[in-house]
């Protein structure tokens, strides 16, 4: 919400101010001695503003401050806010008024324009609390703006009512004219700030206070009151995802990182249901147009059908990865935001930075307080009430009323009416005055010949009870404070449950998610690569924000940025897109040291280097050269022939080397000892396997990752060819390639390894023929989503078992009475396999209560053979974090004449 006075046209300004203004200008122009010090000729010297100038600016910043920019800590409220609940008080009759009117009527408390106050009213009514709307107030999902004031229409809300106004308590200034009498503060009690937020920009300082939720804010509140601990995060009224763990409680330093919810329709389409805090549907497409127009992203078509809900469809491209394009979308549009929280009130007419944790503590206490002043000015009516009512018996009862008559002048008669009640002093709750007197001396005779004693016994009465329990309640204020909190919380609590996603986010690099639109090439020869080399040769597709790790036959190795054309060196062996989380590509080399002559076989990873820094491989000897080089995605490890010149009397002129047998190390080690003698040349005999262990994958459910950092459950250990399984309630189920990039659905029930020949047990209610069945099934097709129960409406996933021989139970409903022995069920025995289509077997045709998964029975599981492992002795040599479907084996041979 930005400041409700800082677009307003200096032709808007009141009156009053111009006059100030005017008035001002004149001083400067007449009075110029007051601006110059020790000056007599200014136009040839330098001159020191002071004076009025000083003081203007200073009243000006603190103006802004206090006067429109900033909330009060007491009600929450801007001045113009205030001002504006204040008329609408009182115009209040219970009906519709017409904005433009309560605008009107506002600008006799408020020195601006109209539009200011406009504005400012529909941005409290869009926050649907204390202003109850009618008409088209805008939409804060599209961004549309509302209808002119004199076509939409508000009251006070049934909310506001409640906890924005108490005129016996409310403390009251006059208005900016003088003319008239507003409220300094207004006696809210409710923590009306947190529930609205508020967004201003003053002079020198500003202030963001986020929105959060009407419930939670209540429930803390009372749990301050018990002296219990709390903690308290927004909630935005556009829903999305939040990742709070740096709020810091609202104060200067923290962040709120918020994201759209984005869920796959199909493999070619996304849909966007939920948008960050501070953005609209508008805006957000604009920024998806802008990364598929930057080639951050692809895009094929986009819809807005928002309405009450917000639904944006995302069309894709054929061959665009969805969960790729979700990360894209988080890490270049702003389907990701990320919000600065600055907490800052105004209190005792300074401001205050403060943390949302102390603005409900304060809320709260002053809310205690207005609580109890309420309490005893009731207490002081019905003590007075019970006063004058008790007098009035006294003196009915008492006839003194006959001998008025022999009192002419009102002093004699005061004087006998306070000797007749002197016996009965001790039976009133303070003294008698003479207002008493005379408004007893002001009864009607009508109603002195009707007075009835037990009604007026019973009217006293039941004034007492109400005074024991006022007086109960202040002496408990503590607990009367919570049950008010607890009512309003019944009475409007309802529909206001939390919008906002709280998770952790992980996150998105994003050289990983950014779309590869642009074309790498190399020219080798020369030693030059880049974007716009187009005639040479073809490397990869690329982005612009990518690195690219470069080979050359001296040695050297060297990662730099993508560029449109760049001098590396001479000579190059080897280009590729670097990922620097990629530990499990190996490079094996076979190098000459150019010192000894001698020849080295090393395999190594490449991690942790500086961009544009050079790196040697080899032992950085001058005429170094690299014989022979491959890099391996998976750690493969080749066979290679080794055939040596013909010199002296070497008698082994050829043998094979396997590097499998070469341990792998860091990139600076020196590597094993090929032989001491020239190398001829160097011949691929056999493709290698990979030589690295499985990969170990662990799901994380805060943030609905899979990783391979050890956060969350075990999944298993993968090789390239293995899949997960995973299974919705919806009954759908697919197995797919485990990518760390992946996203899964909220209403997931089955995440694991996949074993292709372990069944999946199911019971189901099918919709249409309204029984449960039984299914059991493998799944043959593992590149298809499927779903296995029926496709009615109605129908839906009781449980679902991937053990061997699942156990379930069956609890039936009462019949008439009569409740039926709960059954167990074989669910192995019960049915055979059949086709993940075959409807089943009907489970029972009795009445369903519950359905339960049982402890399944003891199964001994095949054993799968054990994957072999490679020592490792370097700490970097081997990591379990990257993909295992890359491409080619990428081995290059050398000739050597």
């Amino acid at each position: 919400m930005k400041d409700e006075e800082e677009n307003t046209n200096p032709e808007e300004q009141e009156s009053g101010s111009e006059s100030q203004e005017t008035e001002g200008f004149d001083d400067i122009k007449t009075s110029g001695h007051h601006f110059y010090e020790n000056n007599e000729n200014p136009e040839d010297t330098i001159t020191k503003v002071t004076g009025m100038y000083k003081d203007w600016f200073l009243d000006y910043a603190s103006y802004v401050i206090l006067e429109r920019a900033v909330p009060a800590i007491e009600d929450g409220f801007k001045p113009v806010q205030r001002r504006i609940m204040h008329s609408m008080k009182e115009l209040d009759d219970g009906r519709y008024n017409k904005v433009a009117n309560i605008v009107g009527h506002t600008m006799q408390y408020h020195p601006h324009g109209d539009a200011s106050i406009g504005d400012a009213m529909v941005q409290i009514g869009q926050k649907d609390l204390i202003i109850d709307m009618q008409g088209n107030w805008g939409n804060i999902l599209t961004g549309d703006s509302a209808a002119a004031s004199r076509y939409i229409e508000a009251r006070i809300s049934k909310f506001g009512h409640d906890v924005l106004y108490s005129p016996k308590i409310t403390e009251w200034g006059t208005s900016y004219d003088g003319r008239r009498a507003e409220p300094i503060n207004l006696p809210v009690k409710f923590p009306l700030l947190l529930a609205q937020g508020a967004e201003g920009i003053a002079v020198g300082l500003s202030t963001k206070v986020l929105p959060h939720n009407f419930n939670e804010l209540i429930d803390s509140s009372i749990k301050i009151l018990k002296g219990k601990p709390f903690t308290l995060y927004p909630d935005f009224p556009t829903a999305g995802i939040a990742d709070v763990s740096n709020y810091n409680d609202g104060l200067r330093g923290g962040r709120v990182r918020v994201r759209a919810k984005i869920s796959q329709l199909d493999k070619s389409t996304l849909v966007i249901t939920q948008i960050p805090f501070s953005t609209n549907t508008s805006s957000l497409i604009d920024s998806i147009l802008k990364a598929n127009d930057k080639g951050k992203i692809k895009v094929k078509k986009i819809e807005d059908n928002t309405a009450a809900e917000v639904e944006i469809v995302i069309h894709l491209p054929s061959g665009v990865s969805p969960d790729k394009t979700i990360d894209a979308l988080y890490a270049f549009t702003a389907c990701e935001t990320s919000i600065a929280p600055l907490g800052c009130v105004i209190e005792n007419n300074k401001p205050l930075f403060i943390g949302v944790s102390d603005m409900l503590k304060i809320s709260t206490n002053r809310t205690v307080n207005l609580l109890k002043r309420e309490l005893e000015i009731q207490l002081d009516e019905l003590e007075n009430k019970w006063h004058f009512s008790t007098l009035e018996k006294i003196f009915i009862r008492e006839e003194m009323y006959i001998d008025f008559k022999l009192y002419s002048d009102r002093e004699s008669l005061y004087e006998y009416l306070y000797k007749k009640f002197e016996p009965f002093k001790k039976l009133l709750v303070r003294d008698i005055h003479d207002d008493d007197l005379q408004k007893l001396t002001q009864i009607p005779m009508i109603r002195i010949t009707r007075f009835d004693s037990d009604k007026a016994d019973d009217a006293i009465a039941k004034l007492e009870a109400e005074m024991e329990q006022v007086k109960h309640d202040l002496a408990n204020i503590i607990d009367y404070t919570i049950t008010f909190f607890t009512k309003l919380k019944e009475k409007y609590g309802k529909g206001r449950e939390r919008q906002t996603e709280l998770r952790s986010f992980d996150t998105i690099e994003a050289t990983k998610v950014a779309l590869r639109n642009t074309k790498l090439y190399v020219n080798k020869i020369e030693g030059f690569l880049g974007t716009g080399l187009k005639k040479d040769e073809y490397v990869a597709d690329c982005s612009d924000i990518d690195d690219v790790i470069v080979f050359l036959r001296d040695g050297r190795m060297v990662v730099t940025k993508v560029d449109d054309k760049k001098f590396i060196g001479k000579d190059i062996i080897h280009v590729a897109i670097f990922d620097k989380n990629d530990k499990r590509t190996i490079y094996n080399v076979i190098y000459r040291d150019g010192k000894s002559g001698a020849t080295f076989v090393k395999r190594f990873n490449v991690s942790g280097v500086t961009r544009d820094k050079e790196y040697h491989i080899t032992q950085e000897k001058p005429g170094s050269q690299i014989l022979y080089f491959s890099h391996n995605p998976n750690g493969e490890a080749e066979v290679v022939t080794i055939l040596l010149r013909q010199v002296g009397s070497i008698k082994k002129l050829k043998w094979d080397l396997d590097f499998a047998d070469i341990l792998i190390k860091g990139r600076g080690s020196k590597g094993n000892s090929v032989s001491k003698y020239p190398i001829k040349k160097i011949e691929l005999k056999e493709k290698g396997i990979s030589t690295l262990r499985p990969r170990k994958i662990w799901f994380d459910e805060t943030v609905q990752r899979l990783n391979v950092d050890g956060r969350g459950e075990l999944l298993g250990e993968f090789k390239p060819n293995d899949r997960l399984l995973i299974i919705n309630q919806s009954g759908k189920l697919k197995t797919i390639i485990p990518e760390l990039t992946t996203h899964f659905d909220q209403d997931m029930v089955v995440l694991e390894k996949w074993k292709p020949n372990k069944p999946i047990s199911a019971i189901y209610f099918d919709g249409e023929k309204e029984r449960y069945y039984v299914k059991r099934f493998v799944i043959e097709n593992e590149n298809k989503e499927e779903i296995f129960i029926t496709e009615h409406e109605k129908s839906q996933l009781e449980i679902v078992s991937t053990d061997w021989k699942p156990m379930a139970e069956v609890i039936f409903a009462k019949v008439k009475g009569v409740q039926k022995e709960t059954l167990q069920v074989n669910l192995e025995e019960f049915i055979a396999l059949k086709g993940i289509k075959a409807l089943g077997n009907q489970l029972t045709a009795d009445k369903v209560k519950q359905i339960n998964l049982l402890e399944p029975l003891p199964f001994e599981e095949p054993v799968e053979p054990e994957p072999e492992k490679m020592e490792v002795t370097d700490e970097e040599s081997v990591s379990d974090d990257v993909k295992t479907d890359l491409d080619d084996d990428g081995q290059i041979t050398l000739s050597l004449d």
